[in-house]
């Protein structure tokens, strides 16, 4: 399992590296020169890029606290700790923004704990910005209530759950409830999840108990009554966290940081993609050109399905260029094979039909002579074929800007194929094993 968590962090390190270097490459090489302003638009996702990889590097675990006003988080994330490090307090909102402390349980595995403020206090958009920023570095998330959950819980459970990251249910202040409730609302909470969650999923604490009146009885037999304050009942969380990271955390590590790079190396496509749009569709209309003409004036059937390949071929390569993207013929190969498999009910028309208009055209030809009739015939074969193989260049060119959109990340070291790597090896007994399917639906 460590050995297979190692690989699964080089892999995602050699991911970033390669994402990392490729655009360096292509800032100082002069590629971005008829566009200066685009190094500058790409400037924020480098960072991330970088940013991301450091984090790697250090081997930091990042673990956020949600939840709904007064609910504990601060409370929870001070028992953790072992001192009272974040403020706490009888009024709502003491936390006001995310605030980060390093824990290091043990002293071996090193981890960043974020607090945040009440999902339901703040501004409903600067919450949301809030949340999406917080989750999106964290690589577990603690899910923190304290009893039967409301509607408005629910619902930021629900937000929280579509980042698709681990997350953890904590039940806290059980030491109000009794145990009969206690257990009937574990049960209510397990049931939150399309199956029911698994015992590392949720966990019930006392991260602040409320004092509690004691008898104390005196030698000489006199008796009084103190107030003391019960030690925190966290260690369920703390051992469920470690066994957690222990078990899968490099792997946690490495996932995150894959979806942090796809999502980076998405935006700079789009941005170069959307800078160059006017550029592309002008390659995309020679090419079409191009093959039309070609087909067109070709009398041959059979080389009228070559030179149309390899045309959309010489398309593709082009727009690769445009975009700044790394493409070899080999790999212009396999989206045209993507493209046509996509599309291919107009792509096997097009080319059954250059077969069927070349074999007339080649007829026509042969038995023109003189004839203008056969020599009109040529024409209107012609004419109708190039059209056809107009219309399949300006398809293969458009389908072409789109998979070179979502395909930035594709590749040998790529982040969706790591990414898919990575969750093709889960093993059923972690907590990313839940994730799965929900993962995998989206690679």
């Amino acid at each position: 399992m460590r050995n297979l968590q190692a690989t699964h962090l080089n892999r995602a390190r050699a991911s970033l590296r390669q994402a990392l270097s490729w655009y360096g490459y292509l800032c100082k090489s002069g590629q971005f020169s008829s566009h200066p302003e685009l190094v500058g638009l790409l400037k924020p996702e480098l960072e991330a890029l970088n940013s991301t990889l450091n984090k790697l590097d250090s081997n930091v675990i990042r673990i956020a606290a949600f939840g709904l006003v007064s609910r504990g988080k601060s409370a929870v994330l001070n028992a953790l700790l072992g001192d009272k490090i974040l403020q706490t307090g009888p009024l709502n909102g003491v936390t006001q923004w995310p605030r980060s402390v390093r824990w290091q349980p043990g002293g071996k595995v090193l981890i960043e704990l974020i607090d945040t403020p009440g999902l339901d206090e703040i501004n409903g958009d600067i919450r949301a910005e809030m949340a999406r920023e917080v989750t999106r570095q964290a690589d577990l998330i603690l899910f923190v209530v304290a009893g039967d959950i409301t509607r408005t819980e629910y619902q930021a459970l629900l937000e929280l759950r579509q980042a698709q990251k681990p997350l953890i249910l904590v039940f806290n202040k059980i030491d109000l409830y009794p145990e009969t409730d206690r257990s009937a609302i574990y049960e209510n909470l397990q049931q939150l999840g399309s199956t029911p969650l698994l015992p590392d999923e949720i966990v019930m604490v006392a991260a602040e108990p409320a004092p509690m009146e004691v008898r104390v009885e005196w030698p000489d037999g006199s008796v009084s009554y103190e107030w003391e304050t019960p030690p925190p009942q966290t260690e369920e969380l703390q051992q469920t966290i470690l066994s957690i990271l222990n078990r899968e955390g490099r792997s946690l590590l490495a996932l995150n940081a894959l979806i942090q790079a796809r999502d980076a190396e998405a935006a700079m496509a789009q941005k170069t993609m959307d800078l160059r749009d006017e550029e592309a569709e002008d390659i995309i209309w020679k090419f079409t050109k191009y093959k039309a003409l070609a087909v067109g004036l070709n009398p041959v059937p059979v080389l009228d399905v070559i030179c149309g390949a390899i045309a959309d071929l010489a398309l593709i390569r082009s727009l690769a260029r445009l975009y700044g993207l790394p493409m070899t013929s080999y790999e212009a190969t396999k989206i045209l094979k993507t493209i046509f498999f996509s599309s291919s009910g107009l792509l096997l028309g097009e080319i059954g039909t250059s077969v069927m208009l070349g074999l007339g055209k080649s007829t026509a030809v042969i038995a023109s002579g003189e004839n203008p009739l056969n020599i009109t015939a040529y024409a209107g074969t012609a004419i109708a074929q190039s059209s056809l193989a107009g219309y399949g260049a300006y398809t293969v060119g458009k389908a072409a800007q789109v998979y070179l959109e979502k395909g930035c990340t594709w590749g040998k070291l790529g982040a969706s194929t790591v990414i898919q790597e990575i969750l093709s090896q889960v093993d059923h007994n972690t907590i990313l094993y839940r994730l799965q399917q929900e993962l995998g639906a989206n690679y």
